[in-house]
């Protein structure tokens, strides 16, 4: 799950980077009003994060317009400000929540996954392919029902395989987009390697016809071959 984080503040901004990570999501900083409005202007993102006091452009400045533009991501309002007159200007714009700083990341967790269990439907919050599911709210993977148990690594390669369920993924791709390694002094293949070695085990071995395959010299590819529905 991706998360815009819309803060100026170094501090706070890389306390909140830090924490989303370790609770499982990949959180993008925009420094700026500006910056926040380009980047909650395009796709890609399950919730916003969003300070009021920003340079170049005011947060609820940012909202009504992204909320008059169509934009419906589900925003949370972090500010200083915490008199009820702010709250509910802020909540009058289309702010689905608002915290006031200084605030406990386990609150923010707790609201953010509050907000995607409202905000989304229960298909956008699983993916899955043939009896293969990956809940993303509770971070759970079954395979025909019964619980297939990942570390966070293999969640977010899995993740991302079923992100692309019968396209193929190079390991370069699983580089950039799962290792968020880009520019590599040293390849990672072998390491990718066994993560899809040990991924494989989990979600193939002994459970039906086999999802998760190689595809030579290129790369790898999730798919059902016997024509299983996929999402």
């Amino acid at each position: 799950m991706r998360v815009l984080v819309v803060e100026d503040e170094p501090k706070v901004a890389q306390a909140l980077k830090s924490g989303l990570a370790d609770e499982g999501y990949e959180a993008v900083v925009a420094a700026t009003g500006e910056e926040g409005f380009y980047q909650a202007s395009g796709t890609g993102f399950d919730i916003i994060v969003l300070d009021l006091m920003l340079p170049g452009r005011d947060g609820l400045e940012i909202l009504q317009t992204l909320r008059r533009g169509g934009v419906d991501t589900p925003v949370i309002i972090l500010t200083a400000r915490d008199g009820v007159e702010d709250r509910v200007r802020g909540l009058d714009c289309g702010a689905d929540d608002y915290l006031v700083k200084p605030f406990a990341l386990a609150e923010l967790s707790a609201r953010i996954r509050a907000l995607l269990r409202r905000g989304r439907t229960d298909e956008a919050l699983r993916l899955k392919c043939a009896d293969l599911e990956l809940d993303l709210v509770s971070r759970s993977v079954t395979r025909g029902g019964r619980s297939i148990g990942l570390t966070g690594r293999e969640f977010e390669l899995l993740e991302y395989l079923l992100r692309h369920a019968g396209r193929i993924v190079t390991r370069s791709q699983l580089a950039a987009e799962v290792w968020k390694v880009s520019r590599r002094a040293t390849p990672l293949d072998n390491v990718i390697d066994v993560h899809i070695a040990r991924l494989r085990k989990k979600v193939d071995h002994g459970r039906g016809p086999r999802l998760i395959h190689t595809v030579r010299g290129v790369g790898f590819i999730l798919r059902d071959e016997t024509g299983g529905a996929q999402a």
